[in-house]
């Protein structure tokens, strides 16, 4: 008894199944190579901001260069501005290592004309009244030092800023201004820094800090996993491209069965 080989695939077939396997080819491998220069783009970010978290301070930019602050090349720079702090607020929900809160948004009248908003640092929802927190802010000129950060419109995931209902889900410094009628206001807000520029005290990391708001509590970290991601994107190309040779092997002998040509056909 002969055993009957399987019939080749259809012509038709063979074109089709070969051009999806090869476009996933190419899309893996584009896929990968994008991941490779994400990566590159990445690790300049971090020694960019790096380098900005360990220089000394700059003059926070004026209303003559509002227009060209770009995120790629200004986020995370320290500034210091000096100025008088308003009686005025705006919190906005934000998690932290103390847990959940609020971010307390504070807009300054700088010495030179114009207003900064100043995210003079984080507070729990027991001490969101301004009453309950213990220390009032500073009522003359004062210099705040911090990190400068672009503003962030819209609101968080999923749930808009209602400035009418005093709800705020993101740091929109065009809306908070609006909110509270100032004009004009600097499309960036900085988020002041623990006293001397460092990190946030010891203490405002345990169960009750011993001032609030809480500065310095900015986190400055990237997620770093872009080689990762090209690994699997390369091994998924690896993976088709085997799959690919050993179609067209297995297809090969099938050809040459059919056209009695192969000679390892078993016969019992």
């Amino acid at each position: 008894m002969s055993q009957r080989p399987s019939r080749p695939l259809p012509t038709g077939w063979l074109v089709l199944w070969t051009v999806l396997l090869a476009a996933a080819l190419g899309g893996f491998v584009a896929l990968g190579t994008w991941q490779i220069h994400r990566m590159h783009w990445k690790h300049a970010l971090i020694a960019r901001v790096d380098g900005f978290l360990r220089a000394p301070p700059v003059a926070a930019p004026g209303p003559r260069a509002w227009a060209g602050l770009r995120a790629d090349r200004d986020e995370y720079r320290r500034v210091e501005l000096r100025g008088v702090l308003l009686d005025r607020e705006i919190l906005v929900q934000a998690n932290t290592r103390l847990g959940a809160g609020f971010w307390v948004m504070t807009p300054l009248r700088r010495d030179g004309g114009g207003y900064v908003f100043i995210n003079r640092g984080f507070v729990d929802a027991a001490h969101r009244d301004p009453a309950r927190r213990g220390e009032a802010p500073p009522a003359g000129p004062v210099r705040i030092e911090g990190l400068l950060r672009l503003s962030q419109p819209g609101g968080g995931f999923l749930r808009s800023n209602a400035p009418a209902e005093g709800r705020w889900y993101s740091r929109d410094v065009a809306a908070m201004a609006r909110s509270l009628g100032l004009s004009p206001v600097a499309p960036y807000f900085v988020d002041q820094s623990a006293e001397g520029g460092a990190a946030a005290p010891e203490d405002a990391f345990q169960a009750e800090p011993t001032r609030w708001p809480v500065p310095g509590l900015t986190v400055v970290r990237f997620r770093d996993e872009h080689l990762g991601y090209a690994l699997t994107w390369y091994a998924l190309a690896a993976m088709t491209a085997m799959a690919m040779a050993y179609g067209a092997r297995q297809e090969w002998r099938r050809r040459r069965a059919a056209a009695g040509a192969d000679p390892r056909r078993a016969v019992r």
